[in-house]
């Protein structure tokens, strides 16, 4: 379906699709949708192709799925797979497009903005870039439940005021859990404080903090690599992590993507503008349910989608259909 018609579809539809970030890679992913679908092989080895290694032997092999350099270029690949899918089975278009982190290029790639071989090697040296930013163990990143964004923010102040390193909050995902990423030593200092203020802290198994300034070494180089590439205007409105709202130019996208590198996730705020539209069925298209949990807590979607099996996909496509009038 080219980018018009795209556009059309989406304008008629209560449909947000929304693409996850790192964290969501499972070894074995899409291997049954593989089977029953030519697309997805394809899809891997076109992206393969872009960056000259195998991506579809390191997604069923684990073989370097948890080093950031390969683990972003497999998640946005496997996106764009179930996508695919998705269209080729009669799904319907979505309205708006989000991701979560890396996820927003997946949603750029779904849109039209960017092809998957530009997208995929612009993700390879994001990884590698955000990898060599911060020495490996230097950094980390923690999930806080259970306390206000306010309190989350004012530990992280306090403890970064107190020479141990710099501590931020890094993604506000839903209510009550925020992730902060830093220095390792302030990040488990935080930690330890929220414990004491009641609150829960886990920490992440990464091996990049993402989303602080820490990375902003990694942002100024990979700024370059942004102008470099081809971009559109998607052809379906992505609304964007770092400032919640739709790229109306490509200089702001552009600008927007490099500052994610260092800024928060503003995924709280993404899914109230996704809410503010109408928007009541969410798919989440990528490996894992985590973003179609979040959204099934929120008070005007009405059901929250995961697509990554045939069954899945199959539940979706015909519920959304239902619910959109397209099928009696």
């Amino acid at each position: 379906m080219s980018a018009r018609p795209l556009e059309q579809a989406a304008q008629a539809t209560k449909t947000a699709f929304v693409f996850p970030g790192q964290g969501s890679q499972k070894v074995g992913m899409l291997a049954e949708l593989a089977e029953q679908f030519s697309g997805v092989r394809d899809t891997f080895a076109e992206a393969s192709e872009a960056l000259g290694f195998d991506l579809w032997h390191i997604a069923q092999s684990g073989e370097g799925l948890d080093q950031t350099e390969f683990t972003q270029p497999v998640l946005l690949t496997a996106s764009i797979a179930l996508w695919r899918v998705w269209l080729e089975l009669g799904g319907v278009v979505p309205k708006y497009l989000a991701g979560h982190s890396l996820g927003e290029y997946s949603a750029l790639v779904a849109a039209g903005a960017m092809s998957l071989g530009d997208a995929v090697k612009l993700v390879n040296l994001r990884g590698k870039l955000m990898q060599s930013a911060v020495p490996q163990g230097q950094g980390a990143m923690a999930a806080i439940l259970g306390l206000e964004d306010a309190k989350v923010l004012e530990l992280c102040a306090e403890v970064s005021a107190q020479g141990q390193g710099s501590v931020e909050a890094a993604n506000y995902n839903a209510q009550g859990q925020v992730v902060i990423a830093g220095d390792k030593a302030a990040v488990e200092a935080v930690m330890a404080m929220a414990k004491e203020q009641s609150g829960k802290a886990i920490a992440l198994p990464v091996s990049v903090p993402s989303h602080c300034s820490l990375m902003k070494p990694a942002a100024e180089q990979f700024a370059h690599a942004l102008e470099q590439t081809a971009i559109e205007l998607p052809s379906i409105p992505v609304i964007q992590n770092v400032n919640a709202e739709i790229a109306t130019d490509v200089a702001q996208l552009r600008q927007a993507l490099t500052a994610q590198l260092y800024q928060s996730v503003q995924w709280t705020k993404t899914m109230q503008t996704v809410q503010d539209q109408g928007i009541q069925y969410i798919v989440e298209c990528g490996p894992g349910n985590v973003l179609a949990n979040l959204a099934k807590r929120l008070p005007n979607i009405e059901k929250a989608f995961p697509i990554d099996t045939k069954g899945r996909v199959e539940d979706a496509l015909n519920a959304i259909l239902v619910a959109e009038g397209k099928i009696a």
